[in-house]
């Protein structure tokens, strides 16, 4: 490789090793800007305004007036001072300056990147894709916030889901080129080798709990019930009726929500032992020590989201309980990728 060639090449794996961190930043700031309440302090998108905080005192008054406007202010936080409204606000500011930074990040090196001509066209691809999820995670973002701004006092669960899932899924592309570049490889996710089902199943089972617990989050579910492991009295809560099956998907429920995060959890733990015996059972030597690290990330997860229960939902719980369901989506595409042919 020409050394010219190489230098770019690093500086393209090295771009996206501070891709994936500054996602991984904005997900748990993300996560916290949920946790405090503080998504719809700022009440306009301010796409090309808002770089720079309030600088005076009329500026606070301006936005705060704003946010006096809308129902959550009003049925909630109607004693709120201004000192107390620049603690949320300022969640919204750093979840929002940190998304533009990290569109510029990306949109600048990759246009340089592109005409370098030095790029593989596989990963350029990828990248554009990337480039293509981070403009559209921005107009998911103002969509999710104009939910909370007229007839409720927080932002759609549906909404929050999608924004959720939408970082997630640019993780861990980036996640997978970091990886094929590393290992100096061109595999493709979505190969569906019968080798390689169990692992993207279980990839499929961890994105169906992570939007299962935007909803949990988005109605705050978890304050339904506390208690573990039972839900209350009971295994099934007393409060939910199964009589025909639009109940069964009644995804509004915040009991029937809650049910279903701890049921699925409860799902991936038994295929979870199925893939141990799969993996064992084949002799994959090559999977046993990043298939422990899998099994050590999910009993972490575990114990994180049944602390974070009983304990009332303390905020740090919470969000570690994020944080460590984006390193379970990380190491169990890393699994899949060492499987995958």
């Amino acid at each position: 490789m020409h050394p010219k060639e190489k230098k770019i090449n690093e500086l393209f794996f090295y771009w996206l090793i501070i891709s994936l961190i500054l996602v991984f930043f904005i997900i748990i700031v993300g996560g916290l800007t949920r946790l405090t309440n503080s998504g719809l302090s700022i009440t306009e998108w301010e796409l090309f305004k808002g770089l720079f905080p309030p600088l005076n005192k009329n500026s606070w008054e301006l936005y705060f007036n704003e946010y006096k406007k809308i129902p959550q202010y009003e049925l909630i936080n109607s004693f709120m001072t201004l000192d107390e409204f620049k603690i949320i606000f300022y969640w919204e500011y750093f979840h929002r300056i940190l998304a533009r930074m990290i569109g510029i990040f990306f949109l600048f090196p990759l246009i340089y990147f592109y005409f370098s001509k030095e790029i593989k066209t596989e990963y350029l691809k990828l990248c554009y894709l990337v480039l293509t999820l981070i403009i559209l995670q921005g107009v998911i973002g103002w969509y999710m916030v104009k939910s909370g701004l007229v007839n409720d006092v927080t932002v759609s669960h549906y909404r929050l889901s999608i924004h959720l899932f939408t970082a997630i899924l640019i993780i861990s592309i980036i996640f997978w080129l970091i990886r094929n570049i590393y290992t100096n490889k061109c595999k493709v996710f979505l190969n569906l080798n019968i080798e390689n089902i169990p692992f993207l199943i279980f990839i499929f089972l961890i994105f169906a709990q992570i939007i299962v617990g935007a909803f949990v989050s988005g109605l705050d579910a978890g304050k339904i019930y506390q208690t573990w492991p039972k839900m209350g009295s009971s295994y099934i809560p007393n409060d939910l009726y199964f009589n025909n099956f639009m109940q069964v998907i009644e995804l509004d429920n915040h009991s029937l929500v809650q049910f279903y995060h701890r049921n699925l959890a409860y799902i991936i733990i038994g295929y979870v032992l199925y893939l141990t015996i799969f993996i064992h059972k084949k002799k994959i030597k090559m999977l046993y020590r990043p298939f422990n690290v899998v099994l050590f990330i999910l009993l972490v997860q575990i114990a994180l989201g049944i602390f974070t229960l009983i304990s009332g939902l303390n905020i740090y719980l919470a969000s570690a309980h994020q944080i460590v369901s984006v390193m379970l989506v990380l190491s169990a595409i890393n699994l899949y990728f060492l499987r995958s042919k």
